[in-house]
């Protein structure tokens, strides 16, 4: 009995258990979704605006094109540029050739009457003996005049002074002038030949190494040149050196020479050969071909150089040859006039820098040397400091007053 009654209360209560499950599943599930209805519609957000446009539009007044101010000239397209004008380099004009070096004298006897000076000094003293002598010819080879013209100088001095007796400054002064001019030399021809008989152009060409000078003193030269009324065309054959071109034609358009140039690196030779040949069609008088002057000491360079020359006289013979010298390098200048002098015939020499620390000297030595003429001399960085060398006033220059 009590076993029926203990089955029963389980009954019971596995019952309760199960109801109570079923109940809570049945809150747990969700309720179905209601049916679907139409959504509002409503308009986007306005962009955002801003000044007049985020007013309510509202009507304007409108003008018609009488009414409105229309720029000047009338035109309602854009305005055209016009292009920069480009200003011509207004001409220079040279100072006039003739008497320069006397214009230029005191620059001159500033840095070089060291020499005269120092013999007059020396020929001063009431006894000359051979110790006397001996610091004569010191000097003389200092200033560079070189061996030989310094044992012929010195040669010469002694029997002029021991003929002359008593020595005034006056005399010894007129005595080494005279001795002076005969060393520099008074009955060559020193003009540079530009202008040929029966033919123009007259062509000259310019040689020297490079840090001579060389492009400068063929800018300066077209100034002598157009200042003596002559018409020039420029060459620009040193093609191997940067800016070489530039420098010259910016010579050339300071006094309206045409400048004749070709490509960095070209062949020096057909720069040349085209010089001539416009200078020729232009009816100039001159052309002055500069040439390159790196490398003096190497055969390529002079190879080049000797081919210039061939070439330029394909047109006509050369009236020129100008060597230029850095007269500051005294003596070592002679080595590279050697080397040029067997590649092409040098007819003249251009000392430049003989305001600085040169000796007047190296004029007697690089003559004696080459067996040409100085024929012109540069004075100082000025555009106008190149002069025709003029023994008399060289050697007035060297004594002093």
């Amino acid at each position: 009995m009590e076993i029926v009654i203990l089955a029963v209360v389980i009954a019971v209560v596995v019952l309760g258990v199960l109801g109570g499950l079923v109940v809570g599943s049945r809150r747990k599930k969700s309720l179905p979704p209601p049916p679907p209805t139409v959504p509002d519609i409503t308009a986007p957000p306005a962009e955002p605006h801003v000044g007049d446009e985020a007013e309510t539009p509202r009507d304007e007044p409108r003008r018609t094109i009488e009414e409105v101010d229309l720029p000047d000239g009338g035109s309602t397209g854009t305005a055209v540029e016009e292009p920069p004008v480009v200003e011509v380099p207004e001409l220079e004009i040279p100072e006039p050739t003739e008497g320069r070096l006397i214009r230029l004298r005191a620059r001159l006897s500033r840095s070089q009457n060291a020499l005269g000076k120092g013999l007059l000094t020396l020929l001063s003293r009431e006894h000359l003996d051979e110790d006397t002598w001996e610091e004569i010819e010191d000097t003389l080879l200092t200033a560079d005049v070189g061996v030989q013209p310094t044992q012929e100088l010195v040669e010469r001095l002694r029997e002029r002074v021991k003929v002359l007796g008593t020595r005034t400054p006056e005399e010894l002064r007129s005595l080494l002038r005279e001795e002076l001019l005969k060393l520099v030399g008074t009955d060559v021809d020193r003009t540079v030949k530009t202008e040929p008989e029966e033919r123009k152009p007259g062509i000259v060409m310019v040689v020297g190494v490079n840090g001579t000078g060389k492009t400068t003193t063929t800018g300066k030269l077209a100034r002598v040149l157009v200042a003596d009324g002559r018409t020039v065309v420029l060459g620009a054959a040193d093609t191997f050196r940067a800016a070489a071109a530039d420098q010259l034609q910016t010579w050339g358009e300071r006094v309206g020479a045409h400048t004749v140039r070709g490509p960095e690196a070209g062949d020096p030779a057909s720069v040349a050969f085209d010089a001539v040949k416009e200078g020729k069609e232009m009816g100039v008088d001159v052309v002055l071909i500069d040439t390159a002057g790196r490398l003096h000491t190497k055969t390529g360079l002079m190879d080049e150089l000797g081919k210039v020359k061939r070439v330029v006289e394909k047109h006509a013979p050369l009236d020129e040859v100008l060597l230029v010298l850095d007269a500051t390098t005294g003596q070592n200048g002679l080595v590279q006039a050697r080397v040029f002098a067997e590649v092409v015939n040098i007819t003249g020499i251009v000392l430049t820098k003989l305001d600085g620390t040169a000796k007047g000297g190296i004029v007697v030595a690089v003559q004696r040397e080459l067996g040409v003429p100085v024929k012109l001399i540069g004075l100082g960085e000025g555009a106008d400091d190149l002069a025709p060398f003029e023994p008399e006033a060289f050697v007035d220059a060297l004594i002093g007053d």
